[in-house]
């Protein structure tokens, strides 16, 4: 894993925090989560990833804008996993839409 390289701010992230499903069967979860993952590469104004799961699931993702935030909430494909999810794979989830104005840290040698 590593840390996504961001440009100077401003941009924007989504922050999806979510809450599986009781199930031991992914039912497609996985292959649905590396297929949505290669789609937001493909994406005008997609910036980049970061992503964990223990009992919280947190996804972050980063976007130059509003408009490709919205484009990408709006494909067919994500629509399509969006609604998979509603009924097969989360208890719970939150969709955050932030605007990023500061980006500082520490970045390995």
């Amino acid at each position: 894993m590593i840390i996504t390289t961001t440009p100077t701010p401003p941009y924007f992230a989504v922050i999806f925090t979510s809450i599986r499903a009781e199930s031991d069967n992914d039912d497609g979860y996985d292959d649905m989560a590396i297929r949505m993952w290669d789609l937001a590469h493909e994406q005008p104004g997609f910036l980049g990833v970061e992503s964990a799961r223990q009992d919280v699931g947190i996804t972050v993702s980063y976007w130059q804008d509003l408009k490709s935030i919205s484009e990408w909430k709006a494909n067919f494909d994500h629509q399509g996993a969006q609604k998979l999810g509603r009924e097969r794979w989360y208890r719970s989830y939150r969709v955050r839409v932030c605007e990023v104005l500061r980006d500082y840290g520490l970045d390995a040698s």
